[in-house]
């Protein structure tokens, strides 16, 4: 090794010094950096604000403490959440005498009571800094505790406290905590909580606890849609109930679903489930960890997965069922309607936003309490499980029947060999082309809105991550590896390039659908060049559109219109609302939008509009199209600095029209 690799660089100038060292105090960092906290500052994140207050609340619910909780949004985007349980202390803490213990949680990352399991046996606040997140995130906090029958105040602004601890004097008939808080602009902007997300969050919280009493109030004029102005909730049977309304009056494969809790004293742990099997469903999951929603699962998803799938098999060899043996979890877990909420002491998740809890107990204890219970479930009922257990293999039947039919033959540059498709694909039932769309979706998360909008008969639902290779600029060996590329190219059958056969296209129409923005613009584009490169005579034919989600909703009063631009969106104001205010609604992408709104926009056939893309038949035009395609997508970035220079006055000019 030589000697000249530790050769000290020659000195020069710098301003890097212990001067630049910052270190940040209080609550600075949470307004440095919202998003290790609450994992950004979108929309997303503003609510969980909501949700870290209202889990404290949850958590004095749980405990024993508080029966009952209210939710008021009111004017200037305040939202307050009060509890009746036993009030955060007041009394000066011994480690800083000179403060409240109050003042110490609201104020001190890493301070409150949860850390040794005293004052709670099963929280969702594990590391001391929700509370203090929102105050930091928050222009004007204000809390009242109620104590020994005496009322006491404190004020704060961006996490820095106003005054001192006020004694309002007595209050006999009044005791526990209100949090109420108004969003920072200087973090958030001018986004505003939305009565709907925050109704729907206080009714779910009011099914994970059966005994505690939720009350929602929100300013009549924040109301834009049909979330009521008042409600009360309360659940006597918890997630069974929640369950039941979400069914509605969907035909199941048995009459009765599956539903239960079991306590676990000895580990002071609980768990509830509800799950039932409608027989047209695409399917749902809930899953709760100490009231708090883990959309990603994690171990107590697991530990479900692991008792139904033993519980199947366990009971197909009671009944002389032989294909029992052969169930996997997605056999038994697809199509159903699943809510799994479980208590353990010191959970651990995946992040401070908690979307997937990881802790390794949390999978057996599941798996313990439901695998008994379910066991019981099929057998002593045994017509009733016998319905249950057919249903469930009729779905491993069409699995297996799916993976032979769907084998496809595909080159590399080494061998041919046949292989399944992708499993991100969500294919329809359909069995020929004729009338079936494949949708390439934007993300996992418009993907799962997607799979919920189609129609699964006719339509097919393939997500893709990001922005695929362009394959334009890349080398055949570059294309030949990438997994995106490889997953879409399974998916269509057809082979690329001079193996591509059009008549084995699995799908008559192939749909490129990404979010309304610039990005999804960008995403479009590659895909578009993918085709034009590699299945030219796809284009062609016909075969490829563009799907046009809307960028904007338009709502007065009850009527609610969508702009597909800028553009439009103008027009729609000057012509269809004339004049009057109009809220708008921007979609950030495909994933924000409902399942009942993607339908109707942007895939169902009655409503849609879509764009096809076509080649042109002359040979110079065709030309034409390709030496763009190689300007603007090719490995020379002179020819798209060329390119921008001679049409950025022209687009300067749009958009002054626009």
């Amino acid at each position: 090794m030589s000697d000249d690799l530790f050769a000290a660089p020659p000195p020069a100038p710098s301003d890097y010094n212990a001067a630049s060292i910052e270190v940040l105090e209080g609550l600075e960092p949470v307004r440095r950096r919202p998003g290790m906290y609450i994992g950004g500052t979108d929309e997303r994140a503003l609510h969980h604000l909501a949700a870290e207050v209202l889990d404290n609340a949850m958590d004095e619910a749980v405990a024993g403490h508080a029966t009952r909780i209210e939710v008021t949004l009111g004017e200037g985007n305040r939202l307050t959440i009060t509890d009746n349980g036993r009030g955060i202390p007041v009394d000066p803490h011994p480690r800083f005498p000179d403060k409240s213990a109050l003042e110490v949680i609201l104020s001190t990352l890493h301070s409150g009571g949860k850390f040794s399991g005293k004052a709670y046996a099963t929280s969702g606040g594990l590391h001391g800094v929700g509370v203090s997140v929102v105050n930091a995130l928050s222009s004007d906090t204000v809390v009242e505790v109620a104590r020994e029958r005496q009322l006491y105040r404190q004020r704060f602004a961006r996490g820095i406290t106003l005054a001192p601890i006020e004694h309002l004097g007595g209050t006999p008939n009044r005791r526990g905590t209100s949090v109420s808080f108004v969003p920072d602009t200087e973090i958030f902007g001018e986004m505003q909580f939305k009565p709907q997300r925050l109704y729907r969050l206080a009714r779910s919280k009011a099914y994970l606890f059966a005994g505690v009493e939720i009350r929602w109030k929100c300013a009549s004029g924040l109301i834009a849609d049909d979330t009521p102005a008042e409600a009360v909730f309360q659940f006597p049977g918890g997630l069974a109930d929640h369950l039941k309304e979400q069914l509605g009056g969907r035909e199941c494969a048995t009459s009765q679903f599956f539903a239960g809790t079991q306590d676990f004293p000895d580990q002071q742990g609980k768990v509830e489930w509800a799950v039932a099997w409608p027989l047209w469903s695409d399917g749902s999951y809930s899953w709760y960890c100490n009231t708090i929603p883990t959309p990603d699962g994690g171990t107590h998803e697991q530990g479900l997965r692991q008792a139904l799938v033993r519980g199947f098999r366990a009971f197909g060899e009671l009944v002389g069922q032989k294909k029992a043996k052969d169930l996997t979890a997605d056999d038994v877990m697809t199509g159903s309607e699943l809510m799994l909420s479980v208590f353990i002491r010191e959970p651990q998740f995946q992040s401070q936003t908690k979307d997937r809890l990881t802790s390794p107990e949390a999978a057996t204890l599941v798996e313990r309490a439901i695998r008994d219970h379910f066991d019981h479930f099929l057998a002593d009922h045994v017509e009733r499980g016998k319905a249950l257990l057919g249903h469930v293999i009729e779905r491993m039947d069409e699995r297996l029947r799916r993976k032979a039919e769907r084998e496809v033959k595909r080159k590399t540059a080494t061998s041919s060999r046949k292989l399944r498709l992708p499993g991100k694909l969500t294919d329809c039932a359909a069995d020929s082309p004729e009338g079936t769309e494949l949708f390439i979706v934007e993300g996992d998360s418009a993907g799962g809105s997607a799979k919920q909008a189609r129609d699964r008969k006719t339509q097919a639902i393939l997500p893709i991550r990001g922005k695929i290779l362009n394959v334009a600029s890349a080398t055949s060996a570059k294309i030949l590896a990438n997994q995106e590329i490889a997953d879409l190219i399974q998916a269509l059958g057809c082979g690329t390039r001079k193996d591509c056969v059009p008549d084995n296209l699995r799908y008559e129409r192939i749909v490129i659908m990404t979010d309304a923005d610039v990005d999804g613009a960008h995403i479009a584009t590659l895909l578009m060049t993918f085709f034009f490169q590699e299945m030219p005579e796809l284009v062609r034919r016909g075969h490829l559109y563009l799907a046009q989600p809307p960028l904007y909703r338009l709502t007065v009063g009850a009527k609610s219109l969508y702009a597909r631009d800028d553009a439009h969106r103008a027009e729609l104001e000057r012509t269809a609302f004339r004049g009057k205010k109009v809220e708008v609604a921007r979609f950030k992408g495909l994933g924000e939008m409902n399942p009942m709104q993607l339908r109707e926009t942007t895939m169902d056939p009655k409503t849609r509009g879509m764009l096809r893309i076509t080649l042109p038949q002359e040979y110079e035009e065709r030309a034409g199209v390709k030496d763009l395609v190689d300007r603007l997508m090719g490995t020379n970035p002179a020819h798209r600095f060329a390119f921008i220079q001679e049409n950025a006055a022209r687009l300067e000019d749009d958009a002054i029209d626009a």
